[in-house]
């Protein structure tokens, strides 16, 4: 008896910081308007969506270690949550990324020292604001809410939102995906309007935060 109530203790202590540092995500939306929210991780690939009416919330743990996580908001949807204007996954509940132009809360969970890697990104382009703030950890928050789709830059511009320059001219001057590259004057139009979100997609010195292992999260969707 006292093997396997050793055996027990064992085992629970053993799943206790798989517990511990799993964290709890509340989506919120201060929109005036209807959004499909939705996530997706690649390490594992997962994901769900949900509609959320002006002033509802939605909250989601995502496990400990998770990688390649993404929060974003689909607007202009049909009562399904498929066809959207801005970040279609093709599906309600997303088991994928959503196409561009998106506003990005990224994460990955429990990384190098333990700790939590997140940021903000306008890579895929902008189609609504997003406060990206711990609610546990004392570390602090980022926010990217400037008018982006109202001054969108004509070449960039799609309906319900402003598209980022790979998507539009697809070259390595925008896209980064041979090698080093630097900023643009369109990535610098991001950049200026929100200084703490991915502007291109090697902007990491300036875009990428982190939290301990175990913070919980809130993703606001918001207009102006």
């Amino acid at each position: 008896m006292a093997t396997s109530t050793t055996a027990v203790l064992c085992f629970f202590l053993f799943l206790l910081p798989l517990s511990i540092n799993a964290a709890t995500f509340q989506i919120v939306n201060s929109c005036s308007f209807t959004v499909w929210a939705a996530w997706a991780t690649t390490g594992p690939q997962t994901g769900s969506g949900n509609q959320l009416n002006p002033g509802q919330s939605w909250t989601i743990n995502i496990n400990a270690g998770s990688t390649g996580g993404r929060i974003w908001a689909r607007t202009g949807c049909s009562s399904d949550g498929r066809g959207c204007q801005t970040g279609d996954c093709g599906m309600l509940q997303c088991q994928g990324y959503g196409r561009a132009p998106n506003t990005l809360a990224e994460f990955s969970l429990n990384q190098f020292n333990n700790l939590d890697f997140f940021d903000i990104s306008n890579v895929d382009g902008y189609n609504v604001g997003i406060d990206f703030s711990p609610t546990t950890g004392g570390c602090r928050g980022i926010r990217c809410s400037a008018n982006i789709v109202g001054e969108c830059p004509a070449q960039l511009r799609a309906p319900g939102g402003c598209n980022d320059p790979c998507t539009v001219f697809g070259t390595q001057e925008y896209c980064c995906n041979n090698g080093p590259c630097g900023p643009t004057d369109f990535s610098r139009f991001f950049k200026t309007r929100c200084p703490d979100a991915y502007s291109y997609p090697q902007d990491d010195q300036t875009s990428t935060f982190t939290c301990p292992g175990g913070t919980n999260y809130s993703v606001t969707f918001m207009p102006l």
